[in-house]
């Protein structure tokens, strides 16, 4: 009993961390594509870190004082908050320094004071998402996790390609929202340059992951519900690959119409560009299809 505890004790914390990172992706991902902050970060003096640091403890806190990003609440609140708060920003560096490795933006040529720098400021807007992950999408499930079954019979009555049509139209609209405002920058132009196939397939590999995390593991807008819709791509692995092709193509279309690309270009710069701006994409792809 005490190991199947201790083994339930585990499975939550690594659940809360999952939800935690999600909500900080949802939140904090248009701002990694933002040059004026690296270069803001790069530049920041010691004590204008310390400060963002102070900034975000606070206003962190108070987050997690109304919500936060676990599931269950504690009834002496204040000391559990301020452990929430130290994790909600530890999850915040973590995320905002892998993106920011995977963008390169923070190499090994990269001087340590710069790196701190824009990881501390890009992990600003992280911190917040975490903090508010239960209010972005929140969960109509109960305390205790436990999803309420959908009724049978209307569950029955959904036609799968209607399903199917309702998954692409929330994918879409969720990606447009994301990375509309993202992709008539020049940062896409510059990632793209600098990114070589290997760091390209990690960009892939990534997508997919906070793709599924997003929408089948962080426990956002009834999740059971979710792995019980029906459609031609009912499964959590083909639906989320579904979903990332219809990003990719939405990020296509985006980048075409703000003339970052025409039918003149190679493939390869279509390919790498869109590559790019699928990351952001894909993520409101996730956000849109656990909105409808």
């Amino acid at each position: 009993m005490a190991t199947k505890r201790q083994k339930n004790v585990w499975r939550s914390e690594i659940n809360d961390i999952i939800r935690g990172a999600c909500g900080g992706f949802l939140f904090g991902i248009p701002l990694l594509y933002t040059m004026e902050v690296w270069w803001i970060g790069s530049l920041a003096k010691p004590q204008l870190m310390m400060m963002a640091i102070a900034f975000m403890f606070i206003v962190v806190y108070l987050l997690n004082q109304t919500e936060g990003f676990r599931k269950r609440r504690y009834s002496w609140l204040a000391p559990q908050a301020a452990m929430d708060t130290v994790e909600a920003i530890a999850i915040g560096l973590a995320c905002s320094t892998f993106v920011l490795l995977l963008l390169r933006e923070l190499t090994l040529e990269t001087s340590l004071k710069e790196s701190l720098g824009k990881i501390i400021f890009e992990s600003v807007p992280f911190a917040l998402g975490v903090a508010l992950a239960n209010q972005l999408l929140g969960d109509s499930r109960n305390s205790n996790g436990e999803g309420q079954k959908p009724d049978s019979t209307i569950s029955n009555k959904k036609d799968e390609l209607n399903a199917t049509f309702a998954d692409v139209g929330g994918t879409l609209i969720g990606a447009t929202i994301i990375a509309f405002n993202i992709a008539p920058t020049d940062e896409i132009t510059m990632l793209a340059a600098a990114a070589s196939p290997p760091w390209e397939l990690a960009m892939i590999a990534t997508s997919l992951l906070i793709s599924y995390g997003i929408v089948f593991q962080a426990g956002f807008s009834d999740q059971q519900k979710r792995r019980e819709q029906k459609g031609i791509f009912q499964r959590p692995s083909s639906e989320t690959i579904m979903s990332y092709l219809v990003s990719l193509l939405a990020s296509a279309f985006m980048l075409w119409f703000f003339q970052k690309l025409t039918f003149s270009d190679p493939w390869t710069m279509w390919l790498d560009r869109t590559l790019m701006l699928g990351l952001p994409a894909t993520i409101g792809g996730a956000a849109g299809r656990l909105a409808i």
